[in-house]
């Protein structure tokens, strides 16, 4: 994973957080949502990332006019034969970029929904399995630009890793103006990593060794968002909906990736704290009396890492 890094790390210039975490999201067979103002590589590097791996890869770019069936696929009448047959969407791939996800309507969104839980797609009335492996990536603008939906709840759930992209500092920048400012800037990236080695990392991250007490841990974490009071948290106005069960199954598999990652076949607590944030933002829905304070569910996530006694 090392190498894949170092090759991403060629094109993709002062983005550590983005690149640690999209690698995360593949070894943990999760879908990742990016979230960033125009212009911060969210495509590039999720483009990068599927050019190293020997995959599948598609992109869809998401707009107002977008049809399901533009996703998934269709049944087509063919005259000739008098039968249907069915035509496959872009949704058949390894890796789907769906770029700028939060520009169609929700019920184009909601045509990912059985893609990205169950792996699998139907169309009319038979079901067809996904290739593995199989992950989405999403980008999104944030909420407040001009021309966006919001995500629906059962969509952005479905996301293991909500990531919020950044400014690169003014010597990545210095980086990014010499690398980049040419009119046939280089983006060739060699195919360091194949399908099967990710599949055969999954089955290792299988294994990594997880406490009891870190198991609890995460319980605890995932708990609070939902009742804030059992840590004497007064922040019950604040929280909406807290996260799902699907959040704890999602922290443990991060967490494990993160270790994986970082060369240790055990979990720290620093690990489930590192991953936290990305797991949690975009599942704990805060109140209007929060909006209304200046908070945001990130402000609410970390008081609750911050009070949550670690094993």
């Amino acid at each position: 994973m090392t190498l894949l890094r170092q090759e991403i790390g060629r094109v993709i210039i002062g983005q550590k957080y983005l690149v640690d975490r999209l690698i995360v999201g593949l070894l943990a067979n999760g879908h990742v949502l990016l979230e960033g103002v125009p212009g911060l590589a969210k495509t590039l590097s999720i483009r990068t990332l599927a050019q190293a791996i020997q995959a599948h890869f598609q992109r869809i770019q998401f707009t107002p006019d977008l049809l399901p069936a533009d996703i998934i696929g269709t049944l087509i009448y063919n005259p000739q034969k008098a039968e249907f047959f069915t035509k496959r969407g872009p949704i058949f791939a390894n890796i789907i970029l769906a770029d700028e996800i939060n520009r169609a309507p929700a019920k184009v969104q909601s045509a990912l929904l059985e893609a990205m839980q169950e792996r699998q797609v139907t169309i009319g009335d038979t079901t067809y399995p996904l290739p593995e492996p199989f992950l989405v990536l999403a980008t999104e603008n944030p909420i407040d630009q001009e021309g966006t939906y919001p995500l629906p709840e059962a969509q952005v759930d479905r996301f293991m890793l909500k990531i919020k992209i950044d400014y690169p500092s003014q010597e990545e920048e210095l980086k990014i103006l010499n690398t980049m400012a040419s009119t046939k800037p280089d983006y060739t990236i060699n195919s360091v990593v194949s399908p099967q080695e990710i599949l055969r990392s999954r089955k290792l991250i299988d294994s990594i060794y997880i406490d009891n007490k870190i198991k609890d841990y995460i319980i605890d974490i995932v708990f609070t968002t939902r009742d804030p009071m059992r840590f004497k948290l007064n922040l019950a106005n604040m929280i909406q909906f807290g996260a799902s069960p699907r959040a704890t199954i999602a922290l443990t598999l991060a967490s494990k990736a993160w270790a994986f990652f970082h060369g240790r076949a055990f979990v720290t607590p620093q690990d489930v704290k590192n991953i936290a944030m990305d797991v949690l933002r975009h599942r704990v829905i805060i109140s209007y009396e929060a909006e209304a304070e200046g908070l945001t569910s990130e402000n609410i996530v970390q008081k609750i890492l911050d009070t949550v006694p670690v094993p």
